[in-house]
């Protein structure tokens, strides 16, 4: 059985979430998943949302946030025990598009990164496809990576966007060893469409070889549409793992 756990990206659920967040927070754990990638606090005070998550055996793994207000993200994630969050903006002005731009979301991200671990909580960056176009014959994704602290940065590499951009997820995810906690499992259908883990194109025995190798902390299953009920989504995706004695 793999050592790695595996959580759900709550943004899966978003529907469910927005009439009853407790009461979705309850299914995910009884499908058996370990732990929730936040999309939202749905406005629970953190002790609250701590002592949920407490009770139903989750482990908050991390958390999608913005950054207007960092202070106070910081602060909230801190009391609910999450030990890290992220996003997929890397500057307030979006992808770079030149190499000035680019320096500039370094910047920020560095700046970011350096305050966040100063307070005790470790940012990362969500990719998708946009960030494998290139600048100066580089990829954005791989400029931002290389460029930017690794103590302050951390990757979250989403498997379906590095496949969309004709790139190889496993051979991305081994360039970056030990700095990638969160893997965002998401499959893809013959229309480069999502769909569940383990029914679409994907190559999940490199992909999971590839966490392995990189010492990755949490497969976090999301998937941003569904075609079906979406908690019936998330549970398909978890017997997917389960079927690989992986969960």
């Amino acid at each position: 059985m793999s050592q790695i756990p595996v959580g759900l990206q709550m943004y899966t659920v978003r529907d469910l979430c927005e009439t009853d967040f407790l009461s979705t927070l309850k299914q995910v754990a009884d499908i058996g998943y370990q732990g929730v990638e936040l999309a939202g606090t749905y406005g629970l005070p953190a002790d609250e949302l701590r002592d949920v998550l407490a009770d139903l055996n989750l482990k908050c793994a991390g958390s999608h946030v913005s950054y207007d207000d960092l202070d106070s993200t910081i602060t909230y994630h801190k009391e609910l025990g999450c030990p890290r969050f992220g996003g997929s903006s890397m500057s307030p002005d979006g992808i770079p598009k030149d190499p000035t731009s680019m320096s500039a979301a370094v910047d920020y991200m560095n700046q970011i990164g350096e305050n966040c671990i100063n307070q005790g909580i470790q940012a990362y960056f969500h990719n998708h496809a946009g960030e494998f176009a290139k600048i100066e014959g580089t990829y954005i994704l791989d400029q931002l990576y290389q460029k930017t602290n690794p103590r302050f940065l951390q990757t979250q590499i989403d498997v379906f966007w590095v496949q969309y951009a004709g790139v190889d997820p496993a051979a991305y995810l081994r360039k970056y060893p030990n700095r990638c906690p969160l893997v965002h499992i998401k499959d893809m259908d013959q229309q480069r469409d999502f769909t569940e883990v383990g029914s679409g194109t994907l190559d999940w025995d490199n992909i999971f070889a590839a966490c392995e190798e990189v010492n990755a902390d949490w497969y976090i299953v999301e998937q941003d549409q569904c075609n079906r009920p979406s908690m019936e989504s998330a549970e398909i995706s978890f017997n997917y793992f389960q079927s690989r004695g992986m969960a």
